[in-house]
């Protein structure tokens, strides 16, 4: 956290980021929350442990020392000076930002910091789940070649229809690289984006949401997670879907129903599926683990040095600006029209 004079961070930063880290000494001290679990956490803010913090510079891990960012916390941290929080990560599901608000509290994330990485590793799923690569690869550790009988014949790339739902950095980055692999692009966003912004993501089409399910070989979930997305796809979603379609999560795992997909993997209405996000991190769904059929990554869509250190450098950016300036540099755009007292 960042106070009048003082900082604390849930987890260490990267050696890359430590010298920008450093330079903030001018302008702030470090503390460290002691705590190691919520109903701590809470204690240790009410204690005064951290008054006179004016901002805090937060991770994704750090949920397990602090919980979600919510009620009584917020309230806690209002009444210790907090007037911003740095989170180090493009979704901020983990912060109640309405009631930060209500409490005069400024978020900030790092909205493109994660594009590139992210879209990578969903590529990476989207390919190995439609060649059916799982199964073949889990044969060969266990020294089985491709296994007997061997995987069923997986899908070429090429000439699929890859529909996007929610085309912002993360599904532009993606639609990209897959239209180099000759996949047709098709999204779906609540708002159309200008036709030069449908070009430059590889000609991606816009589609309704009942029409992208139905005409997609591939669906991309590239949504953030709230109220209105909380299992936005579910069973009666799937089987609006094409027999045998496949589905990539790389936003959060709770857009999903993973019963429901569960259910459609086993019923063959869902073919395969990549993820790297689950409901309940780091808990999976043994339907899930135990299908051979799934494509399976623990969280890792950001998992570079290189992004790792773009993310806390720019979460350090949006500490320094509040800092010097009172204003965060990215503040999440629920909290565009914000107004202090």
């Amino acid at each position: 956290m960042f106070a009048s004079r003082g900082v604390g961070v849930g987890v260490g930063i990267s050696a890359t980021a430590q010298s920008a880290f450093d330079a903030l000494s001018p302008l702030a001290d470090i503390v460290t929350p002691k705590s190691s679990e919520p109903a701590d956490f809470l204690e240790e803010c009410r204690s005064g442990a951290f008054n006179g913090t004016k901002a805090v510079f937060r991770t994704f891990e750090s949920v397990s020392i602090t919980g979600r960012i919510e009620g009584e916390v917020v309230k806690a941290l209002a009444g210790a000076g907090v007037r911003f929080i740095a989170h180090n990560g493009a979704g901020y599901d983990q912060i109640d930002v309405p009631t930060c608000t209500t409490h005069h509290i400024h978020v900030s994330n790092t909205p493109t910091a994660v594009s590139a990485a992210t879209a990578d590793t969903a590529l990476f799923l989207l390919l190995g789940a439609l060649r059916n690569f799982n199964a073949p690869l889990l044969a060969l550790r266990s020294h089985a070649w491709r296994g007997t009988p061997p995987a069923p014949l997986g899908h070429d790339p090429e000439g699929k229809t890859l529909g996007i739902l929610g085309l912002g950095g993360i599904g532009k980055n993606l639609a990209i690289k897959a239209r180099a692999l000759g996949m047709n692009i098709a999204y779906h966003n609540r708002k159309r984006l200008s036709e030069e912004e449908e070009k430059q993501a590889g000609g991606a089409r816009w589609l309704g949401f009942e029409a992208l399910l139905a005409e997609s070989d591939v669906v991309s979930l590239n949504v953030p997670l709230n109220d209105k997305t909380r299992h936005l796809i579910g069973e009666r979603e799937f089987g609006r879907m094409k027999k045998g379609a496949v589905v990539v999560n790389t936003a959060r795992g709770a857009v999903v129903d993973e019963e429901a997909l569960v259910r459609a993997l086993d019923n063959g209405q869902i073919s395969s599926c990549g993820l790297d996000v689950y409901e309940n991190e780091p808990s999976i769904h043994p339907g899930l683990v135990d299908n051979p059929k799934v494509m399976l990554l623990p969280h890792m869509g950001t998992w570079t040095e290189e992004t790792q250190t773009e993310m806390e450098l720019w979460t350090i950016a949006n500490v320094r600006s509040a800092l010097e300036s009172g204003v965060l540099k990215s503040q999440v755009p629920e909290q565009r029209d914000m107004v202090d007292e």
